[in-house]
């Protein structure tokens, strides 16, 4: 029992720091940001299995760590407060062309961000140029670029 508290305890832990570092990190892995992840997953090993490495508690603990990955995701289909705060929701960053700072720094996205964002998917060179640019809930950012006058 004592490895099912450790899992649900760790994974709760780890969803809320994911949580609170937004989308955007977790979209775009820098080399640190791999680099803290597998310091951050070697450092709760042994908190998951404390001092029992035999099979049965590890299974215990895969067991427990997909079990309530499969709760939060049914939670997540029923309620949708908590869908709200697992996945968030949509968010425009620019919006008929105007850059909206506060968004911007509430959701940690650079304008440079965006801007590679608008040169990879469309080809655009500037900011003015983009109609909207939307954090989607993977992280990703879409834009949808201003039309062009012929």
């Amino acid at each position: 029992m004592d490895a099912v508290i450790r899992a649900a305890a760790i994974y709760i832990f780890l969803l809320v720091i994911f949580r609170t570092t937004g989308r955007r990190s977790l979209a775009q892995m820098t080399p640190f940001d791999l680099v803290l992840l597998l310091i951050i997953s070697e450092a709760t090993q042994q908190g998951l299995l404390g001092d029992d490495f035999s099979v049965t508690n590890s299974f215990l603990v895969v067991l427990t760590l997909v079990s309530l990955n499969l709760l939060l995701t049914a939670l997540t289909h029923r309620f949708d407060a908590v869908d709200r705060w697992i996945n968030d929701v949509p968010l425009v960053l620019i919006e008929d062309g105007e850059v909206l700072h506060e968004r911007l720094r509430k959701a940690r996205v650079d304008p440079e961000d965006v801007l590679e964002a608008a040169r990879e998917s469309q080809g655009l060179e500037r900011l003015d140029q983009i109609k909207y640019a939307v954090l989607e809930r993977s992280g990703g950012i879409s834009i949808i670029p201003r039309r062009q006058d012929v």
